[in-house]
């Protein structure tokens, strides 16, 4: 078959044939007057490149699996499937959170402040079961939980607004006692003192020592947790936060 012969068939241009020529994925014969012929082992070979392509697949990967076997290329759709699927679930994932938040500023819209203000933590709790709610009963017990979110829920706007700046000091003295290097200074001390302080706005009477340095042994292993520390003063943070709640609490 020719050139055209076969972009008609396939659906596609000759620009685009010579362009997979171009790249090695398709390389026919040539007659003795130059022309381009493609046997049908190239029109098969082109059925291929065309469905991995309708997939998404680039064509440095296409030359790779179409030099292999049909094993090969089952194997590498296979996997390929699998990422689609994990990235549609991201997506639709990504899509509830944002129709969810779509939703809130339009309710929030029509409230007034101290409506804003209930919906702000009701969102600020619905964050907290999503993400650490069924790990938190397993490790704390239903029961402290329940009480932990009732205590946040009941918060007045003036609590509410000192737990957050008291969120920020931590973060903020975490960055200065890191700076000095060394987890038995004064400025460690009064990190962990506040991230004490921190915690017990959480826990309440319920708050013990023993329980905050287990909870700080969790952020070492919990990438979610030690990103938080991470980011906010620096790769190392979450390390040496532990560390000093370890020297000066333990």
């Amino acid at each position: 078959m020719t050139v055209g012969q076969v972009a008609e068939l396939a659906g596609i241009s000759t620009r685009t044939l010579r362009h997979y020529e171009d790249a090695g994925l398709l390389i026919p014969a040539r007659a003795r007057n130059g022309y381009r012929v493609y046997a049908p082992a190239d029109v098969r070979r082109l059925s291929q490149i065309m469905a991995m392509r309708a997939c998404g697949m680039p064509l440095s990967l296409i030359g790779r699996i179409t030099q292999g076997s049909a094993s090969d290329l089952r194997a590498a759709l296979s996997s390929h499937l699998l990422s689609l699927a994990v990235e549609q679930r991201a997506i639709a994932d990504a899509i509830a959170r944002t129709q969810a938040a779509l939703a809130t500023i339009e309710r929030i819209d029509d409230m007034d402040d101290r409506q804003k203000f209930e919906e702000v933590k009701a969102a600020e709790l619905a964050r907290f079961e999503e993400t650490y709610g069924q790990e938190a009963r397993q490790r704390y017990g239903a029961e402290a939980i329940e009480q932990t979110n009732a205590r946040i829920a009941a918060m007045s706007r003036e609590e509410w607004d000192d737990m957050k700046q008291l969120e920020e000091r931590v973060k903020q003295q975490l960055a200065c006692a890191i700076a000095t290097g060394d987890v038995q200074s004064d400025e460690a001390e009064e990190l962990a003192r506040l991230h004490a302080q921190w915690i017990r706005t959480h826990w309440g009477t319920g708050y013990r020592v023993e329980a905050h340095l287990g909870l700080a042994q969790m952020y070492l292993v919990d990438p979610r947790f030690t990103a938080y520390y991470d980011d906010a003063a620096g790769t190392g943070a979450t390390r040496f936060l532990v560390d000093a709640l370890h020297a000066h609490l333990g």
